[in-house]
């Protein structure tokens, strides 16, 4: 069960989510014990945040070795909103790719460019990492900050 909490309803949150085309900031944990962040794209549905990597990517190791997860999706540009929170994360094949293939489309508008023909050769394995929350926090500053914010900043939310 996750416990929401902050600025917006789990509806809200979701939709922020489905709507927010930049990445999720994910923080772990080494096997040595070290904090280790990375941006991740990202999918929400049904309650979980989905991403893709590569098989043989460093963070597979680590969230095999502990998946207790810390994670934030916010926006870098004002009025500052987002939602933050932990959960646990598990690893499982994406053979198909259909996952990439997804947040390609998502991201980038397809899988035409060189960078999502690179992703989905076919000498590449790829995961699923799927992150069930446990906690969700969600903040909006944009009442706070209207007056703060010019016009084009407003139009690059």
């Amino acid at each position: 069960m996750t416990t929401i909490s902050g600025a917006w309803s789990a509806t809200e949150i979701e939709r922020f989510l489905d709507d927010a085309i930049i990445p999720i900031r994910l923080a772990c944990t080494t096997p040595g014990g070290k904090l280790w962040m990375l941006s991740l794209w990202f999918r929400y549905d049904e309650g979980s945040f989905w991403c893709a990597t590569g098989r043989d990517a460093d963070v597979v190791g680590y969230l095999n070795s502990s998946p207790e997860v810390t994670f934030e999706v916010s926006t870098n540009d004002p009025p500052y909103r987002g939602v933050r929170g932990r959960g646990v994360a598990s690893i499982t094949p994406d053979t198909e790719k259909s996952l990439l293939t997804a947040l390609l489309v998502r991201y980038l508008g397809g899988t035409e460019s060189s960078l999502a023909q690179q992703l989905r050769s076919a000498g590449r394995e790829e995961v699923r990492i799927e992150i069930v929350p446990e906690k969700l926090y969600s903040w909006d500053f944009s009442e706070r900050m209207a007056d703060a914010v010019t016009p084009q900043q407003e139009k690059s939310t």
